[in-house]
């Protein structure tokens, strides 16, 4: 586990991620991008700011990155709101990988809950949030099996670090469908009808997986050797 609780350590880390998101989140997402959920390169550095700062100095960087971000490649006010789910998805990467799965769990119980108490939801494709019932199955494991069968940190590095970019780039979502359905803005905001909804949810089954699979790459690509360096340079 890395120790960066000193500010000496945390404060530059922190600028130096919320910069990194700013890049991000100002960078044009591809084409064929642009039905998902994020209309910028966001998901890529959201992980592992959580996974490296941990759940709060992530969340702060995160915050940051994206309200800077935001308004360097401006969407309209309203996608301030929803860019919330950035910071919450950091926020949930960090937890997760710390093996603090349960609060997260509780969290994503509630946003469903919430979602299928709304009634136009069921005049949604279902299966249109497989990866977020996904997510949600995986948390049912952890919290059943928990942390000390896993070992998710020490034994499985890969792992860990896939999962928890996972699991966090889905409750980033979740949170964008909470905003987006139970608190009605795809009527307030947008006026979509049903048939706009449903398509909107046939287009994101497919595209936003793509996304949370390049972060998850990502992440563990670039997880293991930056975790080294910081922690090597703790050492010195």
């Amino acid at each position: 586990m890395l120790n960066l609780t000193k500010r000496k350590r945390i404060l530059p880390l922190i600028i130096i991620f919320a910069s990194l998101n700013v890049v991000c989140d100002s960078l044009v997402g591809l084409p064929q991008f642009s039905s998902g959920v994020w209309y910028s390169w966001i998901f890529i550095i959201e992980p592992i700011t959580g996974i490296i700062l941990g759940t709060y100095a992530g969340l702060l960087s995160t915050v940051i990155g994206v309200m800077i971000g935001h308004f360097i490649y401006f969407r309209g006010f309203h996608e301030f709101l929803f860019t919330i789910g950035a910071p919450i998805g950091t926020m949930v990467s960090g937890l997760i990988f710390r093996g603090k799965w349960k609060t997260v769990f509780i969290y994503y119980t509630a946003l469903l809950v919430a979602y299928f108490i709304t009634p136009i939801a069921w005049q949604l494709p279902i299966w249109g949030m497989w990866n977020t019932y996904f997510a949600y199955l995986c948390l049912v494991i952890l919290t059943t099996l928990g942390r000390n069968v896993l070992k998710l940190e020490s034994n499985k590095p890969s792992y860990a670090l896939a999962l928890s970019a996972f699991i966090g780039l889905e409750a980033d979502i979740l949170f964008r469908i909470f905003i987006f359905i139970p608190c009605q803005t795809y009527q307030l905001f947008y006026g979509f009808t049903v048939e706009a909804l449903q398509l909107i949810w046939l287009t994101a089954a497919f595209v936003t997986p793509v996304q949370v699979a390049m972060s998850a790459l990502a992440t563990v690509i670039l997880g293991p050797p930056v975790i080294k360096a910081l922690k090597n340079t703790a050492s010195l």
